[in-house]
């Protein structure tokens, strides 16, 4: 078994003993990457996620004329606004995940390209908010500064790739609990009752426990099955009150089967007081069609200062 991601240890000790998950096969992967640079050469257009009733800004380097966006005919799935060099797109409601739509948007100065497409596919929670379009040469000043944010990247890698390797030396199961706690013990509390849940989740939630250690958060969820169709997790996000995103991993030990009750655990290396909360938490299963979101998510306050043995 790979060795877990970011803050794992913290999870890994509430998963102790159990079977690693199949992975599922997936769907293609829409992006929400914040850049997307157009050539003059046709290629295929960029697969851009959205995400329903969340609006999708795409903001370009170039005026656009009056008209300039169109949506594939009939469809009704989303709207959109325009501006001086901005499109905003506006998925509604029943904008369902893994559903397409074409955006096409052309320009006004002649020069190429001079037009560019996208597909918007639907994901339940991983949409892009802000999406900078360029088509016109860079300066040597821009191409400096990404190749310095690139360099920057790959040594964060490799800080990642160490981090990772002294995780795996590190002791898993109770005495990964042991080990964790060496300096300050795990916190946790019952958010069962003070969570809110949406009506429309594909899960009733039964229990729910979050989980706070320096530099990790955990949330413990057992949810009840009532589909004929087994459930399994692919992805969750943590979203605070202030608007930022925290993108979980997730531990599930089966598939939930129709009518029975399973555990789930998410979790990811952030310092609990980096998060505006409550929170919202959302999860989705691995084609992306049922979904959970529940409300009033908080974590217990770390305690930095244990009391001397």
């Amino acid at each position: 078994m790979l060795p877990p991601p970011s803050g794992s240890l913290l999870v890994l000790t509430l998963l102790a003993g159990t079977a690693e998950t199949a992975e599922p096969p997936r769907l293609p992967e829409c992006s929400a990457a914040s850049r997307v640079d157009l050539t003059t050469e046709p290629n295929e257009a960029p697969l851009v996620c959205a995400t329903p009733e969340e609006p999708v800004t795409f903001v370009f380097d170039s005026p656009l004329p009056p008209g300039a966006v169109a949506v594939e005919s009939g469809n009704r799935s989303v709207s959109v606004a325009q501006g001086d060099d901005f499109v905003t797109v506006y998925p509604k409601r029943g904008f369902l995940p893994t559903e397409r739509v074409k955006l096409m948007v052309r320009f006004a100065d002649g020069a190429a390209p001079e037009s560019a497409r996208f597909w918007l596919v639907g994901h339940a929670a991983r949409g892009a908010r802000r999406v900078e379009v360029f088509r016109h040469p860079r300066s040597a000043d821009a191409l400096e500064k990404e190749a310095a944010e690139a360099q920057a990247g790959a040594n964060q890698c490799q800080e990642e790739k160490a981090r990772l390797l002294t995780e795996r030396k590190e002791p898993g199961g109770l005495m990964g609990a042991a080990w964790l706690e060496r300096t300050v013990p795990m916190q946790s509390k019952d958010i069962w009752r003070q969570a809110k849940y949406n009506p429309d989740n594909a899960l009733p939630t039964q229990a729910a426990r979050s989980y706070s250690h320096p530099g990790s958060i955990a949330v413990k969820l057992r949810f009840l099955n009532p589909g004929t169709e087994p459930w399994t997790a692919e992805g969750a996000v943590l979203k605070d009150s202030a608007g930022a995103s925290v993108e979980l991993s997730v531990w599930q030990e089966t598939a939930i089967s129709s009518d029975t009750i399973g555990a789930i655990v998410v979790g990811a290396q952030r310092e609990p007081g980096q998060l505006s909360c409550p929170c919202t938490l959302k999860l989705w299963e691995a084609q992306g069609t049922r979904t959970v979101t529940i409300g009033n998510v908080t974590f217990p306050a770390v305690k930095r200062n244990p009391e001397p043995k």
